[in-house]
């Protein structure tokens, strides 16, 4: 079993979609991260009527990590509904930009995230791809603002 699969089994897990009130439902997208140090870390998607709530399965899981570790960094994501991530789905396994520009916050090193793409032939795809010139790289680099 690769990596790949460990994190794609403790995401599926998760998946449970159900409603938990009448303005809020949970668990219909599900996020695997493997950390620096090895360990792994879900999340799931917890949306309601309102949007200010909304919490990403991405978002959550590297919150997961932080409150129960204290790590930043991850070297490995998978997200996805009810399938793994794959080519014919345009977008399938992408982080929103939201959740994008939250996981380069929490640590440079997150530009070097491997995203999945594609399950069946590992195809990723690294967050700094996603960002070209992101904004934050010089304070990053200098410790200052731009």
């Amino acid at each position: 079993m690769d990596i790949w699969e460990k994190l794609y089994e403790r995401a599926k897990a998760e998946y449970h979609p159900e409603d938990v009130t009448p303005f809020i439902m949970a668990y219909h997208v599900v996020c695997a991260i493997e950390a620096e140090n090895g360990e792994i870390f879900t999340g799931f998607c917890i949306e309601g009527c309102s949007g200010v709530m909304n919490l990403c399965a991405e978002r959550v899981a590297a919150l997961n990590m932080y409150v129960n570790s204290g790590q930043t960094v991850i070297k490995r994501l998978i997200a996805f509904r009810d399938a793994p991530p794959c080519d014919e789905i345009e977008g399938s396994g992408m982080p929103c930009g939201a959740c994008r520009e939250f996981l380069m916050q929490l640590s440079y090193e997150n530009r070097n995230i491997q995203i999945m793409t594609d399950y069946a032939s590992r195809k990723t795809v690294l967050l700094k791809d996603l960002m070209p010139s992101w904004w934050g790289t010089k304070r990053y680099e200098t410790g200052m603002d731009p």
